[in-house]
């Protein structure tokens, strides 16, 4: 699949590794330093079919100052595993969804 193809199944951005908001006084946008370390990780259990996409701020930290071409960047470590299916053999899997696809 294209990435045209694959662009209208993308519903939502799940941002983990930036700490942003907004103030609570002045309700200002901020970025702040990541809390993420070397060894932190985030484990997820897809239920259905699953069409996922990675990317890292080409900024590195934004807590200093925003898409710096000097900031640090680290690499993201993606491992994608097939589980034992014999231990799901009683889980529940959701139904399918009536949406109509994207066309």
């Amino acid at each position: 699949m294209s990435f045209g193809e694959a662009e209208p199944f993308v519903h939502d951005v799940l941002n983990v590794f930036m700490c942003t908001g907004f103030t609570a006084d002045t309700h200002q946008y901020f970025m702040k330093a990541s809390p993420v370390r070397p060894g932190d990780y985030l484990e997820f259990f897809a239920e259905i079919d699953l069409l996922g996409g990675l990317s890292a701020c080409p900024g590195g930290d934004c807590s200093a100052k925003h898409s710096s071409d000097v900031a640090a960047c680290y690499p993201l470590k993606v491992e994608i595993f097939r589980p034992d299916m014999d231990l799901l053999k009683n889980w529940p899997f959701p139904e399918r969804n009536a949406y109509v696809s994207p066309e």
